[in-house]
């Protein structure tokens, strides 16, 4: 849903004057926390939506439609804000304080884990908690981290982070690569040799035999695969 489906037309604009914001705070309120749980449909886990409210301050102008925003920079979870704003007649905007809890699974080192290991399932232990209290790029399920190789020490319990996990390698830099060119109604297919090295859905690029140098998305069967 784009943010201007979220505009909600209000009949306050009816009553005279400026709003002050005890008068005024009800839609915005309502708005803000429609965009918020709107937002927050595709987090991990049980999400619970703590609204704060609108700063004191002069009041408002009479307002026909509001817009709720995500602020530049602002959290998915945790304390953060939204923004809602006056389209019409006088434009004016307010953020309002949110605190976006997230209780879910995470997954923590069951034991010391070095540099350059691959991660086994053995290796790994889920737990409990409040993700929005947990460093940015957790991760959620085993899946995600079993087969990958650590980047740098994990300590036990220590939970762990997608940047912290590098994919196997299928493609390694100087090895032949059969190279496979997709089209409408054709596949053709040749040998390389990669110039680079490559994990599953990354960019390898190849030398053919004569010289040219193209670029494949590097497949799990350890193709380079060419789309027209």
């Amino acid at each position: 849903m784009s943010l201007r489906s979220l505009i909600l037309a209000t009949s306050i604009a009816a009553l005279s004057g400026g709003y002050a914001p005890g008068a005024l705070a009800d839609p915005v309120i309502d708005i803000a926390e429609r965009h918020v749980r709107q937002q927050s449909q595709g987090l991990p886990g049980k999400v619970t939506i703590i609204m704060g409210g609108i700063a004191p301050g002069p009041s408002l102008p009479p307002c026909t439609a509001l817009e709720a925003y995500t602020p530049p920079g602002a959290r998915p979870m945790g304390k953060t804000q939204v923004g809602v704003r006056c389209l019409e007649p006088k434009s004016w905007n307010v953020r309002i304080p949110v605190h976006v809890r997230v209780t879910g699974s995470f997954v923590s080192a069951g034991r010391p884990l070095t540099a350059g290991k691959v991660v086994q399932a053995e290796d790994l232990v889920v737990s409990e908690g409040e993700l929005d209290a947990l460093p940015a790029g957790i991760v959620i399920d085993p899946g995600q981290a079993v087969g990958k190789t650590l980047r740098n020490s994990v300590a036990a319990g220590q939970p762990l982070r997608m940047e912290q996990l590098l994919a196997p390698l299928v493609i390694r830099q100087g090895q032949t690569v059969r190279v496979v060119s997709r089209g409408s109604g054709f596949s053709v297919s040749g040998d390389g040799q990669a110039l680079n090295d490559a994990a599953v859905g990354q960019i390898a690029r190849i030398r053919m035999p004569g010289g040219q140098v193209i670029q494949g998305l590097a497949t799990a069967e350890g193709w380079a695969e060419v789309n027209f």
